[in-house]
């Protein structure tokens, strides 16, 4: 009896200590904590969810998409998410692998953080950001992961937009590429991350890079109720994303196909070259009508992440580096072409427009013997003459006087050296990058006394060396030989600009290096009105509901110095040219009388290489609409490879030849109206500006 007491009063201690806890606890959650509690149950009852906007497209002139959107349905992880499981998500990657038929160590791969030690694929953006691991999953494997969600946490599976380049491996570089926002970007840019969607791209290169903010758009806002599982039980409010803006850019995607096609016939006519560019600009206006460079690359490459080894392969000279754009980056010596120049260059040096110069087959230049092209004398004849038949021992002769002049290789302090040449080829726009809208621009190079002492005091020391130990690793005893020699010049006087330097110069030559959009540029300038022009790619932007936003001016930065007389005579001369000069071969049953050709032809040497083929040109002669730069890098003659390609490129745009009726710009002009839009953005119309033969 007095067990079952003790029982029972130990038996209600217990129950009074348990209720005495309960109560206190009670107290703690209503009364201490109660206001905390409150607003924790507030905040998770309500989701924010940023949804990204839909990039705007890019187009040519007549409104073609060269860049557009394509909905596909992506599957997403989100790693942070998968750390925090069990394993940290490894069962769960194992389960997307057996979906996706992707092997659990690829998917780690890609998911994992770029840094050092860790190279592609790796993921480059930012580590609060879904990591997209495929891009065009079908909807099999989608439905597998959306039916079973709760065997995979942490990966989604939702349509997106997807960039697509109708034109294929057209314009790639041009057009450029997008990649995952990275963490210091988001840092950085402080609108893009208040907006930062999880799931947006930047633009990397080319346009998508220039023109990222107009492309971007405006993200949208969801917040969504949900339960105490996270399960969405409505939408509180809801603000819509905002389309990014359509890019209307001169490029005509016919006109760039045609380029791109005439670089490759070029280069497979001329074994050893390993590059081309083309650049067609309007010379009235600075308009690109096409920018294209051989070796290309499809841009698809970047859709769901590039390997390591694949985004090697854009980068290896075993493939040509085709993500290198060598119509605004590559820098070469422009040969002949350079002449329009050093023509200048003689009429500001004050030698006669009309004067009459003897053309010998080799000219003395210092002690040195320097030739013509085979050594042909031509006798005596005008400026004019000497740019339609290519003499060079006309502009040596100048450049070496002018060189003297300057006081040779000691040129007195109390005299600044004029370095007439030099200076009228930074005028022409040479030495310094165009201001195209497209990054990274290359700036070419104009040697004078300047820059050879800032190379000299860089270089010296690999010289001196060099003429000290030679070059054992050259196979060619003779090349090595040379390059010891040139090594010891260099080490004892290369601060000292010689007589051989300003005559190279002069035939663009030696150091002379200009990339194919500068040349292009000069020549719009002296065929029109003289002014240089910034050229643009872009034309206007156009908000999604086809409303006109802005207008992309083309600005003028510079004029040459020629007067009108004297650019219509040079402009006259490049026009006998292809007709009765050194491209003549090149245009033998060209319909010179409906479309006659102006231009002039360049072989560059490069020691070690086959020389550099390059061709400047404009038409109609009479009323330049189009101008034409070809370069093709081991491409030989001028004449021979980088004019072919000229012409192919006007027989597209006209419709001669293989392209009979089928004209690229009907009209013989470049597209000069803006397509017009119907109210859901699509292209209503596009305009022809004149009758085709006009």
């Amino acid at each position: 009896m007095i067990r079952m007491r003790t029982r029972l009063v130990v038996l209600q201690v217990i129950v009074l200590a348990v209720l005495a806890a309960l109560g206190l606890r009670l107290w703690q959650v209503q009364v201490v904590r109660g206001q905390e509690l409150v607003n924790r149950a507030t905040e998770t009852r309500t989701r924010s969810v940023i949804v990204p906007a839909v990039r705007g497209q890019i187009l040519d002139a007549s409104g073609r998409p060269l860049v557009r959107n394509q909905t596909s349905l992506v599957v997403s992880v989100d790693r942070a998410g998968l750390l925090r499981m069990p394993d940290q998500g490894l069962p769960v990657l194992r389960k997307l692998g057996e979906v996706l038929g992707e092997p659990v160590s690829s998917l780690q791969r890609r998911i994992t953080p770029c840094g050092p030690g860790v190279g592609k694929p790796c993921w480059t953006g930012s580590p609060y950001q879904a990591i997209p691991v495929k891009q065009k999953a079908d909807t099999r494997e989608a439905l597998q992961i959306l039916e079973r969600q709760e065997e995979f946490p942490g990966i989604t599976a939702e349509v997106q937009s997807v960039r697509q380049h109708p034109g294929g491996r057209a314009g790639a570089q041009m057009l450029g590429y997008l990649q995952p926002v990275t963490e210091d970007e988001l840092e950085k840019r402080e609108g893009l991350k208040a907006a930062f969607s999880g799931v947006d791209l930047a633009g990397r290169d080319g346009l998508e890079y220039v023109y990222d903010e107009e492309l971007r758009g405006k993200a949208g806002l969801r917040r969504v109720q949900v339960d105490r599982m996270g399960k969405a039980i409505g939408v509180e409010e809801q603000r819509a994303p905002i389309s990014g803006d359509t890019l209307v850019t001169s490029i005509d995607a016919r006109v760039q196909t045609i380029a791109e096609q005439a670089l490759q016939h070029a280069m497979k006519n001329a074994p050893q070259a390993d590059g081309a560019a083309a650049v067609v600009l309007d010379p009235s206006t600075g308009r690109v009508i096409a920018l294209a460079s051989q070796p290309g690359y499809d841009p698809a490459v970047w859709a769901g992440g590039i390997s390591a080894q694949g985004y090697q392969r854009l980068l290896s000279n075993a493939t040509g580096k085709p993500l290198v754009s060598r119509a605004l980056n590559g820098m070469f010596a422009p040969g002949s072409t350079f002449k329009v120049s050093s023509v200048s260059s003689m009429l500001r040096a004050g030698y006669p427009i009309n004067g009459t110069y003897n053309c010998p087959g080799a000219v003395n230049v210092g002690d040195r013997a320097f030739h013509n092209f085979r050594g042909i004398g031509l006798g005596s004849m005008n400026l004019h003459t000497a740019l339609v038949k290519s003499c060079d021992t006309i502009f040596y002769k100048a450049a070496y006087e002018q060189w003297l002049k300057d006081g040779g290789l000691h040129p007195s302090p109390k005299k600044p050296a004029k370095e007439v040449f030099a200076n009228t080829a930074r005028k022409f726009g040479f030495g310094r990058p165009t201001g195209i809208d497209l990054p990274g621009e290359s700036a070419g190079r104009i040697p004078d006394r300047t820059w050879k002492k800032d190379t000299w005091a860089q270089t010296s020391g690999t010289s001196c060396k060099r003429a000290r130990t030679g070059y054992p690793e050259e196979k060619d005893r003779s090349r090595a030989e040379f390059l010891k020699r040139l090594a010891n010049e260099n080490c004892l006087e290369g601060f000292l600009l010689r007589a051989g330097d300003s005559a190279n110069f002069s035939i663009g030559q030696g150091d002379v290096l200009v990339t194919p959009l500068q040349l292009a540029r000069a020549y719009a300038a002296i065929v029109s009105d003289g002014k240089l022009r910034s050229p643009r790619i872009g034309w206007a932007t156009v908000r999604p509901d086809g409303t006109p936003v802005s207008r992309i001016e083309v600005p003028v930065v510079g004029k040459l110095p020629l007067s009108k007389k004297e650019r219509l005579y040079i402009k006259s001369a490049l026009s006998q040219v292809p007709s009765d000069g050194t491209a003549r071969g090149a245009f033998m049953g060209f319909p010179m009388k409906k479309m006659p050709i102006g231009g002039k032809t360049g072989t560059a040497e490069v020691w070690g290489k086959q020389d550099t083929s390059w061709f400047a040109s404009f038409a109609p002669t009479y009323d330049p609409r189009f101008v034409v730069v070809v370069m093709v890098s081991q491409g030989g003659m001028g004449a021979s490879t980088a004019a072919p390609a000229a012409r192919e490129i006007y027989e597209g745009i006209f419709g001669f030849a293989a392209y009979k009726k089928k004209a690229a710009l009907p009209g013989w002009r470049p597209v000069s109206k803006l397509p017009k839009f119907r109210a859901d953005g699509t292209v209503a119309a596009r305009v022809v500006t004149a009758a085709a033969g006009e």
